[in-house]
């Protein structure tokens, strides 16, 4: 393995003896996430993660360490979308990927290409460092932040959790989990909007799944710049970023209910009242939020429909989602349960009329995919 990793580190400069090669954090490279800088390097985990690079030439390397294994989705020439044009495998330190295959450069008639590389994978499966970017051509400036944001706060629905699998029964495995799949990504491709995704399987908003890992809640995950590194140094500054959202989308809730011990209205209303806090805090008391009420629980949907009446904050609003009644068991679940991409896509018709509305966005003559 480190023979490999010499002889594919020695490739990387050898190949590109005469090309340019720039940090992760070269200004003509774009990053929508939140990230880490460490001389020059990008360390992040967030899923949907995605960075735009801009290129002439025959061939894109990317050097990268991972501290377990992720998967990212690669588009080459063409908007992100539901299919990608080839799926990557990040693991090991210092390890030199092929972004684009080189027949495909060989052969294009285009001069200066784009590529696309999100993280489809969450932070449960390791945390990603991009060192640097290679190419035989020359870096050009990519596309930089779209107008329209959007930032959305969740669990395992929002991270795409067996999105890929084909079956209810599938256990979940690393290669099925698939934010491109999640109904996050697909809103954002519909209203053309960059987007952040802070989300963690298993986790809520004041109690996570079957009571598990009590300091790990969504709602204090949400303050730091990296989801397995909480540290005090580590919070997030959203005004140092250039990203501006203009609304957050937070579909919690689903694992405080999940087994028999239910969090009393009381502390779930504090918790979730503590989490819009720290939004708006970020993005100004007048940021709209949209809570998503799934009626997967009788009293979840009581206790978010309570809280935004009664929480006295500007431009707070919820939307009552009954999967019961929209999703078919034998068409519409992935691993474990979880919804797959055809349910995501019934979860985003149902929130794209609420977000055109709030952000004055209107509706899109496109198709939810």
């Amino acid at each position: 393995m480190k023979k490999f990793a010499f002889i594919a580190l020695a490739l990387f400069f050898a190949s590109n003896l005469f090309a340019e090669r720039v940090a992760a954090t070269d200004s003509r490279i774009v990053f929508v996430g939140r990230a880490l800088m460490d001389n020059g390097s990008l360390r992040f985990d967030w899923p949907s993660s995605y960075f735009r690079i801009k290129f002439s030439g025959k061939d894109l390397t990317m050097k990268v360490s991972d501290t377990k294994r992720n998967f990212y989705n690669v588009w080459i020439d063409a908007p992100m979308s539901a299919t990608p044009h080839r799926v990557i495998e990040v693991t090991g330190n210092d390890t030199i990927i092929e972004l684009v295959d080189p027949l495909y450069l060989k052969q294009s008639k285009i001069k200066e290409h784009e590529v696309v590389i999100q993280k489809r994978t969450e932070a449960g499966c390791g945390t990603t460092t991009v060192h640097a970017f290679a190419t035989n051509g020359k870096f050009l400036q990519a596309s930089p932040l779209k107008v329209r944001q959007l930032e959305f706060i969740g669990d395992s629905y929002t991270c795409g959790y067996g999105a890929d699998a084909t079956s209810r029964r599938e256990p979940f495995r690393d290669e099925t989990e698939n934010a491109s799949h999640s109904y996050a990504s697909i809103v954002s491709r519909y209203f053309g909007a960059d987007y952040v995704t802070i989300a963690h399987s298993g986790r809520g908003v004041a109690r996570n799944y079957a009571s598990k890992f009590p300091w790990e809640l969504v709602t204090d995950l949400y303050r730091f710049t990296l989801d397995r590194d909480s540290t005090q140094e580590h919070y997030w500054d959203a005004s140092r970023s250039d990203f501006k959202p203009a609304m957050t989308i937070i579909y919690l809730g689903a694992n405080d209910f999940s087994t028999s011990m239910l969090p009393s209205y009381e502390t779930f209303y504090k918790e979730y009242l503590r989490l819009m806090g720290y939004i708006k805090s970020n993005y100004g008391e007048d940021h709209p939020i949209l809570c998503v009420a799934t009626k997967t629980h009788e009293y979840l949907f009581r206790y978010i429909r309570d809280m935004v009446n009664s929480c006295g904050l500007k431009n707070v609003d919820y939307l009552g989602y009954f999967p019961a009644q929209h999703h078919n068991t034998d068409e519409d679940l992935g691993a474990a349960w979880h919804p797959n991409y055809n349910a995501h896509q019934k979860i985003a018709y149902s929130l794209i009329p609420y977000i055109a509305t709030i952000t004055g966005w209107g509706l899109q003559d496109m198709p939810v995919k």
